[in-house]
């Protein structure tokens, strides 16, 4: 059943965030937080797997103009995010690889020539009960392309962000007894 508070709403990196401090300079900071409903799947790797993988079909419009003008930059494409090195190294969720995971919190992310990012999907609350889940967003520039790039993408980022929030909760969160009952 779908979430009825499926609006996500601008809140502060937690604290406790392995992202909240990572950068000495941050050029783009932002977090959204949305109710979980009682019973959800608090993990955050399946949560960020199921969230990452309803994209809307702008969004996916977006991301084709994106490639198609930061290729031409030498900067990294969505297809080269996605694609395995030669040793098969890299856990991805979608583009994003994944840095660091514990019960609360995955951390996922990129490195490329113009800027860093990572993002962090986290979860808060009483283990039985209604559960916080905050996705965060630190963006590190290393030159004037990265400071430019976030400057552009930042406004679309941010509807991005929201969007993929909503569609997730209209899905309808995957449950803690789905999980017990497909992973056992």
């Amino acid at each position: 059943m779908p979430n009825q508070r499926s609006n996500p709403i601008a809140t502060q990196i937690p604290a406790d965030s392995r992202i909240a401090h990572l950068y000495p300079v941050t050029h783009l900071a932002d977090a959204y937080a949305i109710d979980l409903p009682a019973g959800s799947d608090t993990r955050p790797e399946p949560l960020a797997r199921f969230i990452f993988s309803h994209k809307a079909p702008w969004i996916a419009g977006l991301m084709a103009l994106r490639d198609a003008l930061v290729g031409r930059l030498g900067l990294k494409t969505s297809a080269q995010l996605t694609a395995t090195d030669a040793a098969g190294q890299k856990q991805r969720v979608g583009i994003f690889k994944i840095y660091n995971t514990s019960e609360r919190e995955i951390v996922m992310g990129e490195d490329d020539w113009h800027l860093d990012f990572r993002l962090s999907l986290q979860c808060s609350g009483p283990p039985a009960g209604e559960q916080r889940l905050v996705l965060s967003t630190v963006v590190h520039c290393h030159n004037r392309l990265g400071r430019a790039y976030i400057f552009v993408i930042a406004p679309f980022h941010r509807l991005i962000v929201q969007a993929f929030l909503r569609r997730a909760a209209r899905q309808g969160w995957p449950t803690a007894a789905t999980h017990s009952v497909t992973h056992s």
